[in-house]
């Protein structure tokens, strides 16, 4: 590998983008220099190097924008935040299939994709679904699905559905989505121990912006807010959490395939060793932070929902969530939800394969990981 990646030249070209220079802090510049460093050091291709550069150079493109904008209307970081719902957990437990159930309610308010990725200026409560830049993002997936049906079968997500937390935390480098790109180990340490406080914060203050126009009680998800509940609560102490469960041997094994083609995009071909030791190791890891904080926060601080009971009879488990929340699970909520269920069938772009012997695990190579989190929680196995 040729080229190499510099902090100073790819801030610089942010700069050069968007012609702003002010950012709010420099709290990314760490996990950057960090993530650069990782990268630099891996034999990737230089194709892949440029493409990881330019991702780089948009997330911290889009924080200048924000800033320049909060600068702009500078009471929005008044506004509060209030009882926002985050759903997270094990990745690949749900957490996404139940966020979009939420979204389908019209008395919440979702940050949808195709706003996280254009955030400025904020669309208006009427324009959320109608924006030029969300009509152009849907005609962009409806060729990429066309051209690749496949890749429906690893992920449900649209323009105009609710996205991740991790495309909105990344503007602040802390968020394992960069982690993904490829074996990263560096970095991979490096943000299961840090202080995320920033990214926590400057994730309200981009929901201050998105909120300007377009309020309402926000619906959030990352299945790794669990590695950081402490932190997300002294940011948002009246958040309300809730933890999707799913047999966590499936689990791990959909969350290796799913990073394996980050790994086919970004570095040209899979290391299927590091994606056996790693990425049961942190879905083991998801798990028992998250009982970490609850036992410190208290058991009712948190609600579960299992995977099992959402796939068995999603209106019934959605309208037990709804009285643990302690919103009114309203007409318009069902009515919303059911069309969505009906619209996105299982299986609609064909079925995920995904197998542990692919990885070099087994059930009985993970049930160290997971004998904690099992014996806590009474999960129904799929095996």
């Amino acid at each position: 590998m040729a080229q190499k990646l510099v902090a100073d030249k790819l801030i610089e070209d942010a700069r050069r983008a968007t012609g702003l220079d002010r950012f709010d802090s420099e709290s990314f510049r760490e996990g950057l220099e960090i993530l650069i460093s990782d990268v630099n050091r891996d034999n990737r291709p230089d194709a892949g190097v440029e493409q990881f550069g330019k991702d780089m150079v948009t997330a911290m493109a889009t924080r200048l924008k924000v800033v320049a904008y909060l600068d702009s209307r500078p009471e929005l970081l008044a506004r509060p935040v209030k009882r926002p719902v985050f759903v997270l957990g094990i990745p690949r437990t749900g957490t996404t299939l139940l966020s979009n159930l939420l979204a389908a309610d019209p008395g919440r308010r979702s940050a949808l994709t195709w706003e996280i990725d254009d955030p400025v200026p904020p669309a208006t409560s009427t324009t959320l679904y109608t924006d030029p830049r969300a009509v152009a993002r849907l005609e962009i997936e409806r060729q990429m699905l066309a051209a690749h049906p496949e890749m429906g079968k690893l992920y449900r997500n649209s323009a105009i559905y609710p996205n991740e937390c991790v495309f909105i935390m990344a503007h602040d480098f802390k968020t394992l989505m960069w982690e993904s790109r490829g074996k990263l180990q560096t970095y991979r340490d490096w943000i299961f121990q840090t202080d995320v406080t920033s990214a926590y914060e400057y994730h309200k203050r981009f929901l201050q912006l998105l909120q300007a126009d377009a309020p309402g009680t926000w619906n959030l998800k990352m299945p790794s807010h669990a590695l950081y509940i402490p932190t997300l609560l002294k940011v948002y102490p009246d958040a309300r959490l809730i933890w999707t469960h799913r047999d966590p041997y499936t689990a791990a094994s959909s969350l290796c395939s799913l990073i394996s083609n980050a790994h086919k995009h970004f570095v040209g071909k899979v290391d299927v060793e590091w994606l056996g030791q790693n990425y049961p190791w942190q879905a083991a890891e998801h798990a028992n932070r998250a009982m970490d904080a609850r036992d410190a926060i208290g058991e009712d601080r948190i609600i579960d929902v299992h995977y099992a009971e959402l796939m068995r009879d999603p209106i019934k488990t959605m309208r037990g969530l709804y009285g643990a929340l302690g919103d009114e699970f309203t007409p318009a909520a069902e009515a919303g939800m059911r069309a969505w269920i009906s619209d996105n069938p299982q299986g609609k772009f064909g079925r995920h394969e995904y197998k542990l012997a692919q990885y070099g695990l087994s059930v009985d190579k993970l049930k160290p990981l997971f004998e904690r989190y099992l014996s806590r929680y009474d999960v129904e196995l799929e095996g």
